[in-house]
Order: C-alpha cells, then sequence, then structure tokens
C-alpha cells in the first residue's frame, strides 16, 4: 500500500470502492472497505494523490485525509464518467476516479473548509423555509379555488385576501386555511432570522465586504460568494470564474463557425441565481444611476433585450467579484 501515488475513491453512504495505482500507473490497490475503515486505511498510506466525486460528504472527507498529508481533488461527477470503461459498477467508478484525477487538463472543484460549510448552512435553509412558505401559500390558493375563491400569486395578497374569506367558507375549510396561513407566518420568522444572522455575518468578514462594494452584491449574494468560493484562488482569471457558473454561452461549433446557445448553467444554481437576481435590480435603477455599469447595462438592454442584459451583468459581477476576492482590487 505505500507504493500508492494516485488513488481513486468512490464515495457512498456505507461501503466505500478504492483503487490506487503507483507511479508506473499499475494497479497496487483495489478494495472494498466499509466506512468505519476507511480513515484507517489512508492513514496507512503515505502521502499520495486521491481523487473524489464531489457529492455529499466529500468536502467533509477531504478535510480528514488532507489532515493525513494527502493532496485531495474533488470533481464534478459528469467530468469523471467519460474515463470509465465499461459498465457502471463502484470498482469500475473507483478506477475512472483514479484516471481522471491524474489528467493535467481536468477542472477540480474548490475544497471547502468547516466555515465555509457552515456558512453554506444558513443559506441553504434559509432558502429552504423560502420555498416551503411559497409552497404553503399557493396551497392556500388551491384550497380556496376549491370553493370557487380565486385569488392573485403573490404572498402579500394571499394574506391580504384570505382573512376576510375566512367567514364565508365551511368552518373546516377556514381552519385549515387558517392553519396553513399561520404555519406560513412561522417559516417567514424563520428565514427572517437565518438572514438577520447571514447579515452579521457579513460585517465580520472582510471578504464578504469587500464584493459588497460592487452593484447587485447584496449581503445574501457576498455571504454565499465567500462561502462557495473563499478567495477565489482556485480559479485562473474572471471569465473561468464565470464560466464555472454556468453564466457563459453553450457552444455548438464546428467547421471554423462559431454557435453560441443559451448559458450553461453548471455550477452552483443557487449562487448564480442571486446574482441574475442582483442584475436585474440592477437594470431597474439603471435609468435614474449615471454610473458606467448603468450606462452600459442600458445599452446592453437596448441592443439585446432585458433578459440577455440581465445574465451580462451578472456575469460581469462575477468577474469583478472574483478580482475582488483573488486580488482586493
Amino acid at each position: 500500500m505505500n507504493l500508492v501515488s494516485t488513488l481513486g475513491i468512490d464515495l457512498a453512504k456505507n461501503v466505500f470502492s478504492v483503487h490506487g495505482v503507483n507511479s508506473n500507473g499499475a494497479v497496487v490497490l483495489r478494495r472494498t472497505v466499509p466506512r468505519a475503515k476507511l480513515g484507517e486505511l489512508i492513514a496507512q498510506l503515505s502521502p499520495c494523490l486521491i481523487g473524489m466525486e464531489a457529492c455529499s460528504g466529500a468536502h467533509e472527507w477531504a478535510r480528514r485525509f488532507c489532515g493525513h498529508g494527502h493532496t485531495v481533488k474533488l470533481m464534478a461527477a459528469k467530468f469523471v464518467m467519460p474515463y470509465r470503461k465499461s459498465g457502471k459498477n463502484d470498482g469500475n467508478d473507483a478506477e475512472a476516479i483514479c484516471e481522471a484525477v491524474s489528467r493535467p487538463n481536468m477542472r477540480f472543484v474548490p475544497v471547502k473548509s468547516e466555515q465555509q460549510q457552515s456558512d453554506l448552512s444558513l443559506h441553504r435553509v434559509r432558502q429552504g423555509f423560502v420555498e416551503e412558505r411559497t409552497a404553503t401559500l399557493n396551497r392556500v390558493r388551491g384550497l380556496l379555488a376549491e370553493f370557487g375563491h380565486v385569488m392573485p400569486q403573490g404572498a402579500v395578497q394571499v394574506r391580504r385576501l384570505v382573512p376576510a374569506l375566512l367567514e364565508r367558507l365551511p368552518s373546516r375549510v377556514a381552519r385549515c386555511a387558517q392553519d396553513l396561513l399561520d404555519h406560513a407566518d412561522r417559516l417567514a420568522d424563520k428565514a427572517l432570522e437565518y438572514e438577520r444572522e447571514i447579515r452579521s455575518e457579513v460585517r465580520s468578514n472582510d471578504l464578504a465586504r469587500a464584493a459588497l462594494k460592487r452593484q447587485g452584491i447584496g449581503p445574501i449574494t457576498a455571504s454565499a460568494l465567500v462561502a462557495t468560493v473563499g478567495n477565489g484562488h482556485d480559479f485562473k482569471n474572471g471569465r473561468q470564474f464565470a464560466a464555472w457558473l454556468g453564466l457563459v454561452p453553450r457552444q455548438y461549433s464546428t467547421g471554423g463557425k462559431t454557435r453560441l446557445g443559451h448559458i450553461t448553467k453548471r455550477g452552483d444554481p443557487y449562487l448564480r441565481t442571486l446574482l441574475v437576481m442582483g442584475a436585474r435590480a440592477v437594470l431597474q435603477r439603471a435609468a435614474r444611476e449615471d454610473d458606467p455599469l448603468s450606462r452600459w447595462a442600458l445599452a446592453l438592454q437596448q441592443r439585446r433585450g432585458y433578459h440577455r442584459a440581465c445574465v451580462a451583468v451578472a456575469a460581469k459581477n462575477a468577474r469583478v467579484c472574483w478580482a475582488l476576492l483573488a486580488r482586493g482590487a
């Protein structure tokens, strides 16, 4: 086992497959180990390169393996797939990971620290509260529509119209509607509580405060940026960061003719959504501002339309934020 130079690990819940090769590419380790034994196996190996897919638990395992002196790199599962030579099983997946991690042009996912994952937990839970609140209010709308009361979309409209209808509904239906409204209010309060904690964390984070200097970047987006990419040193430049977020056009080019389609939508959808929402805010106030970004955004909107301008502003903000995080300017 001390001859292993590159190791691929196929992560799972309880049983893990490992595939190790030496410096000549010969297989020297191919084993299936339970979760309790994986840490012991890695601790026995001399420092080597370990590859894993970026999935549930990957960042925690990466931090543990780095503590034993190993170099750990995470990859998107779709980048590993072409290296699988035969049918899909755990052993073949581990072999494909071992092959993919040794490729010089492979793209890797930054390993998050425990603090970054803790900050992202606030974002994920808050987003879950917001989505559940929206679903609850839509459930109220659907329930009342069954009794002939059709209401417009929007949380404000539902909260304004439903109380006036409760006395005209059957008692059981009124009780159900009131319970759903109370549940939605509790979810809204919890989402607001998490948002306040995120804003408080931003005020004490130098990198997040640097990202706040850019128009279209609010506290939620700044916190998510820092929690996702840290100081941005895992990306060579802002263009690579924007491409990693999926804010660049998908190419269908052949025969010397370039065809650009819709954006790729790769990377973190939550962070990409926040950047696009911030870009919409920039466009909404651009007509009242006279700064370079607003003038550029308005001119682009006139040439290419509103939605393309939103994506372009989001991509520009992503590139500028990378420069602020990585270089401080």
